[in-house]
This record gives C-alpha cells, structure tokens and sequence, in this order.
C-alpha cells in the first residue's frame, strides 16, 4: 500500500484527498519541487529545500513546517512506503478558497513514488523540438505545465522526445530540464528567464579540463552548430541530445557530456554517503 502525506498527516493513496476548492484546482495555483532519494536517503535536500521555499516566498505561500519539520515529514513517508528508489514531489497549493480567488492556509502534500534510478545511459540520446515560449515566473517551480502538456501531441508528430522552449531565437530550457551546449572550449547554459535547477547548480560548480562554464543568452543557431548539447535534471542527471529540430548535434559521441555525468555521479555518491 502507498502512502501519502497532506499537511503532515499520513493517508493511503486511496484515502489521500483535497477540496475541489482549492486553488490548485480553480486557478491552478500552487508550486512544487522535486528530488530523488538512492537507498532511501534524500539526495541534495538542502539545495531542494531553499528552492521550495524561495519558491514559495515568490507566491507569497506560507510553508506550515520549517525546514527541519519538512525533512522528519520527508523521512516519516520515506519510512512508511519502504521505496528505497524513488521521487519525492512536494507540493505547496493555494489552499481551500471560498472564493476561487483568495489565497487562504495552503496545503502541503508529499507524494513518493517509485524511480529507475539511472545512473549513465551513454548509449541513449534525446531529440527535442524547439518551441517559442516563455514560461511565467521562471524562477519559481509552478505547478503550471499548461503549455509542455499541451503541446505532448506537436512533440510526437515532429518525432521528438520533449520540447526545448526559445523566447524568440534565445534558447531558454526544456519543460523539465535545464540545457546546455557545449562548444570548442566553452559550456553555455541560460542564465535569465529560466528555472535554476539544482543538477544544473551541480553542474556549474564542476571543473572540467580545457572548459569555462558560461550562463548567458544563446541562440537556436548557436545550438545547431553546437559540439554536443544536453538536458540535467534530477532524475536523468547530464543526458545527451543527439538531435534538435531534426538537425543532428556534433558527432555524436558526447564526450563532455559524459564527463560531466560522470562527475554528477560522483557528487550523488558523495551525498549519499554524507560525505558531501
């Protein structure tokens, strides 16, 4: 039996509810963030907690637990289900409204769910298609996927794995996942208008030979003539993008980016073990 935790309160799936009145459902509001957990131990909670809660300063949510209050309920859920693998996803709504508009208390709910924990598929790639879109609020993780959901039928008709969204030719990100190209010495990622994620901060503070890291604008030009080009997110770490806009990215063999998955493991062990 699964387990879920509504305001720090443990129900069974079948069991775990909330109003139709809440504002996630009338105006979908609300946010949420993400991580995994290896062997029943929470990877890099610290860096998700600060986001959650950055996030939620952002919508103006008050979070019900502190910090440490969050991690217990995290661990409790944790204890409950017994899913060494899996992703946690916390959300935070805008709570039971009367009026459909009002914000009232929120309502925190953990859901953990089982997750093939992949650890370096370097024989996979992605293709993606880009889209003009800018996502609302980019630095908070929003429940709003209105657009990448969407669009689920345009990603399939152009033979694509998922979406890479441009704001009128600069690259931004992906519906889950940040992007980067990497160049003849150079590893460009967005630095405005997009989500930070945390692989991608992981990514950032990593010293690779020969190569300067770099956050700024670039555009779908810049992608095409690209050396290699890949996603980080939380549950596919660095992962190759082999094609974009049926174009094909460098020649294939993705070496930076394999380096770079390499080392984020390395990292996740090191968290894992609490030796980060």
């Amino acid at each position: 039996m699964m387990y879920i935790s509504i305001n720090n309160e443990l129900f069974s799936q079948e069991e775990a509810n909330i109003s139709v009145a809440d504002l996630s459902i009338q105006r979908g509001y609300g946010i949420f963030d993400f991580l995994k957990t290896i062997n029943n131990k929470p990877i890099f909670i610290e860096d998700y907690f600060n986001r959650f809660y950055n996030s939620a300063k952002e919508m103006h949510l008050e979070v019900a637990l502190n910090p440490e209050q969050l991690r217990e309920a995290i661990l409790k859920l944790i204890a409950k289900n017994n899913i060494p693998n899996s992703g946690i996803k916390i959300i935070l709504t805008g709570g039971f409204s009367e009026d459909g508009y009002t914000m009232v208390k929120p309502n925190l709910i953990i859901i953990q769910t089982p997750l093939n924990i992949i650890e370096s598929e370097t024989s996979k790639a992605l293709a993606l298609v880009s889209y003009n879109h800018q996502r609302q609020i980019p630095q908070v993780k929003t429940i709003d996927y209105l657009q990448a959901i969407r669009l689920q039928k345009f990603v399939k008709e152009n033979d694509a794995d998922d979406l890479l969204y441009h704001n009128n030719g600069k690259v931004r990100e992906c519906p889950r996942a940040n992007f980067f190209i990497v160049t003849r010495d150079e590893i460009i990622t967005a630095k405005d208008e997009v989500l930070h994620g945390i692989t991608r901060k992981k990514i950032l503070g990593l010293t690779i030979p020969n190569y300067t890291f770099i956050e700024r604008d670039f555009t779908l030009d810049e992608v095409y003539q690209a050396k290699e080009a890949f996603i980080s997110s939380s549950t596919k770490n660095a992962f190759a993008v082999e094609k974009i806009d049926e174009k094909l990215i460098g020649d294939g063999k993705n070496t930076i980016t394999k380096l770079i998955n390499d080392k984020l493991l390395e990292l996740i062990e090191l968290d894992q073990k609490g030796l980060n």
